[in-house]
């Protein structure tokens, strides 16, 4: 994608955020929306009744979690305990907290517990091959809607609730990269929802006001539509998801034994990006490892059933393992490997310090077996056969590009590869660039020379004059940056400065 420079303040929002798993995040703002609607009340901006309001709140934690528990024992499966919490959170804002004022509403009460339950049986009966296609919240409060004994109100839609639910939600989005998915939906839902409330003859101001303020379109883009884990892979087919779901969400309609709602609405986007993407549990065994660098190792994996992918697309793995950091235990690696290949390879950086999730892939012995959670991204060559690309890798940032090299010399490509590292032995995949043909500079930081068949860059940083120098025609081109996140920001912000026009960087944000 085309991207505008970093600013310091987005560095270091990049910088905080990136310490946190999605789960972690999601997991904190919406405990502080929580209790936030907790204050409301104390306030009397809420009339919900603070007992009613921390009772509905346990229970919707309490049921979700041992629930969460109970079922993952049952299928022999480690629970994700971040995940039955913020399903609990989202089903605490989508169900009316129940009355006590005329004593004890049980049907109420039972459907709330029905939902939570519900929520998280669909983890594991609304599945294929191990992966769950629908929203558990949305699946969870769909169904109880059914049986009457309680229907979602998302009731986090009040004007109270806007002044945090709003930075809320932007810093999710952000985190995800995926305002633009959710400008689509907003663009779609908004326009139609404000159109039909000015039918009615209400004032531009007013409509909009009460499209933002009085309907959950920002918290349910914000914390249910955008969730990675039922997205389809490709962001073209995010973004039309997206609309499909902003008419199905905004246009009013009633079928006789279903209406719209948010949550019907949720539910056939998941169905629609399930039939998209990856189907099914993607099981990997492990093979072997193989040094890369001092600091780097590759990984090698036998895929139990075919991948699917495209070159320069990611894998995001599950990595079971006592005592997780707060990154958690799903992390995201390019795939080195060409599609069709008998293993799957990523390349790692092994430096020290390691991280638990690291410790745990360097445990692993021939035989065991890991799961991938989703494998996706846009970090894709140009459909054009005669595009001209500049690819821009920094130290381990090299491993996408294998993919997209392994077929040999780019005959109908014009490709020119810049690579940085400390020094000549931290040049990962060497012998493997060599043999695909392409033109290929390496920056050395210690001012060492690159193998032969490499043209020395220099030592020097590389800004947007030294860049222009090296690739005269690159406003020609099509830049592909990868790399940690520092040196992804500061060789775009390079790229733009040479006169670069379309820029793509391969930044992972799953949960």
């Amino acid at each position: 994608m085309t991207v505008t420079i970093s600013t310091p303040i987005s560095s270091r929002l990049d910088t905080a955020l990136g310490r946190l798993t999605m789960y972690r995040l999601v997991l904190w703002v919406l405990a502080v929306l929580a209790g936030y609607s907790l204050l409301l009340e104390v306030l009397g901006w809420l009339t919900f009744g603070l007992p009613e309001m921390t009772a509905h709140l346990a229970l919707c934690l309490g049921l979700t979690y041992a629930s969460n528990r109970a079922l993952a024992a049952v299928f022999s499966v480690a629970p994700h305990s971040e995940s039955a919490l913020i399903t609990g959170l989202l089903l605490f804002f989508l169900f009316w907290p129940t009355q006590f004022s005329a004593g004890l509403q049980y049907l109420d009460l039972a459907g709330v517990a029905l939902a939570c339950v519900l929520a998280s049986a669909t983890k594991y009966a609304l599945a294929w091959r191990g992966r769950h296609i629908f929203n558990p919240a949305a699946a969870g409060a769909f169904i109880t809607g059914l049986t009457g004994l309680n229907i979602a109100t998302w009731w986090a839609a009040t004007p109270a609730m806007l002044w945090l639910v709003l930075p809320g939600v932007l810093l999710v989005l952000y985190r995800v990269r995926k305002l633009l998915m959710a400008a689509v939906f907003m663009l779609v839902a908004v326009s139609i929802i404000a159109a039909e409330l000015l039918r009615t003859g209400m004032g531009p101001g007013e409509a909009l006001w009460q499209t933002l303020a009085q309907r959950p379109v920002l918290f349910f883009v914000g914390f249910m539509l955008t969730e990675p884990l039922t997205l389809p892979p490709r962001r073209w087919q995010q973004l039309a998801l997206a609309a499909v779901v902003g008419v199905l969400f905004a246009v009013p309609y009633n079928l006789g034994v279903v209406a719209n709602s948010p949550e019907l609405a949720l539910l056939v986007g998941n169905a629609l990006a399930f039939a998209a993407g990856q189907r099914g549990r993607v099981l990997l065994r492990f093979r072997g490892t193989r040094p890369l660098t001092p600091t780097s190792t590759e990984f090698a994996f036998e895929p139990v059933r075919p991948l699917r992918f495209a070159p320069g697309q990611y894998i995001e793995l599950n990595l079971p393992h006592t005592k997780a950091d707060r990154k958690g235990r799903r992390r995201v690696f390019s795939l080195a490997s060409p599609p069709g290949s008998a293993e799957v390879r990523i390349g790692v950086g092994t430096a020290a310090p390691l991280s638990t999730a690291k410790q745990s892939l360097l445990a692993l012995v021939p035989g065991d077996e890991l799961t991938a959670t989703a494998v996706g991204g846009d970090f894709i060559l140009p459909r054009t056969p005669g595009a001209r690309v500049l690819l821009i890798a920094a130290g381990i940032g090299i491993t996408p590009y294998l993919a997209q090299l392994s077929g040999g010399p780019a005959e109908d490509r014009d490709v020119v590869l810049l690579y940085l590292a400390r020094n000549s032995a931290e040049l990962a995949y060497a012998p493997e660039i060599e043999r695909t043909g392409v033109r290929v500079l390496a920056r050395l930081a210690d001012g060492s020379a690159p193998p032969a068949f490499m043209e020395d860059a220099g030592a020097a940083r590389i800004d947007g004059a030294s860049l222009k120098a090296l690739v005269p025609d690159i406003a020609d081109r099509e830049v592909y940056v990868s790399g940690s996140p520092a040196s992804v920001r500061s060789l775009r912000s390079a790229a733009r400065g040479a006169g670069a026009r379309r820029i793509h960087v391969d930044s992972f944000a799953g949960y």
